[in-house]
């Protein structure tokens, strides 16, 4: 103890000299547990999307399946990105003609609007102007609704006729239409 009493400033600098290796093992410690906390909740933030991807790998074949069903209810929904627009629009424009004629309705006038695209699909739009009976735009309508790939009623203007009807004749009302269908098409 003697040594210690007369060489205190020494003493003093050997102890920083032997405190600051201990200070720097004691920080790396420290540090080394905050890189273990770190890397933990990383470990935990990870492990549910972890167990979700298995999960998801688990049912790779039942998830396949249903998505092949739900393709084939899409393609019975709208046209496929195979067909092209213009013979699309050309066998809507056709069959829509059809659907009305074969209800009893003359039609007078048909005409395929410019297709739209919007996202991934194209929109493609028949009007049609027709007349007939008020059962015969009925049956045809009901027709266009069981249509697929799926129609959508965009417009319908319906104007009675003037003449038999308003004379006070029993025979049908009847009417000139004009109408407006939608179908889609996956876009290329």
């Amino acid at each position: 103890m003697n040594w210690l009493s007369e060489n205190r400033r020494d003493a003093a600098f050997i102890l920083a000299t032997m405190a600051l290796p201990i200070v720097l093992l004691f920080m790396l410690v420290l540090n080394l547990f905050a890189m273990r906390g770190e890397y933990q909740a990383e470990i935990d933030r990870l492990e549910p999307r972890i167990a979700r991807l298995v999960g998801l790998r688990m049912q790779e074949d039942v998830l396949a399946e249903a998505a092949s069903q739900v393709d084939s209810k899409v393609y019975d929904l709208i046209y496929p990105a195979t067909d092209d627009s213009a013979s699309v629009a050309a066998s809507l424009q056709k069959n829509v003609r059809d659907i009305f004629s074969g209800a009893g309705m003359t039609v007078n006038n048909s005409q395929i609007l410019p297709a739209k695209q919007e996202g991934s699909l194209e929109h493609i739009v028949v009007k049609i102007t027709a007349t007939g009976s008020l059962d015969a735009l009925d049956l045809a309508l009901t027709e266009v609704a069981s249509y697929r790939p799926m129609l959508v009623l965009e417009s319908l203007d319906a104007y009675p006729m003037r003449g038999a009807s308003a004379r006070g004749d029993r025979k049908p009302q009847h009417v000139t239409t004009n109408i407006q269908v939608r179908a889609l098409r996956l876009a290329p």
